[in-house]
């Protein structure tokens, strides 16, 4: 399985539906709260292509995006491939 990172803040509802997801599919990510670590911060934005909000989502070095993003892969069925590959 690939590794995957997420950059989150501990108040964002879509962090925690995005990491709510994760869980229930049983994947290991690493998270990265840009609250408690906001040097970070300009570090996800810059892999992000510029994207600013949280959740950002990475699967391998593949940018998913955010919460939305995460849930119609998992939608389309191509979250587990991805996932996987």
């Amino acid at each position: 399985m690939k590794p995957v990172e997420i950059y989150t803040s501990p108040l964002c509802g879509y962090c925690h539906a995005a990491k709510r997801l994760l869980k229930q599919k049983g994947v290991e990510f690493q998270e990265v709260d840009v609250l408690m670590h906001p040097k970070r911060k300009p570090e996800m934005i810059k892999r992000a292509g510029g994207k600013r909000t949280v959740p950002q989502i990475f699967i391998g070095t593949q940018h998913v995006g955010g919460c939305d993003d995460l849930y119609e892969l998992d939608r389309q069925g191509k979250l587990d491939q991805l996932l996987a590959a």
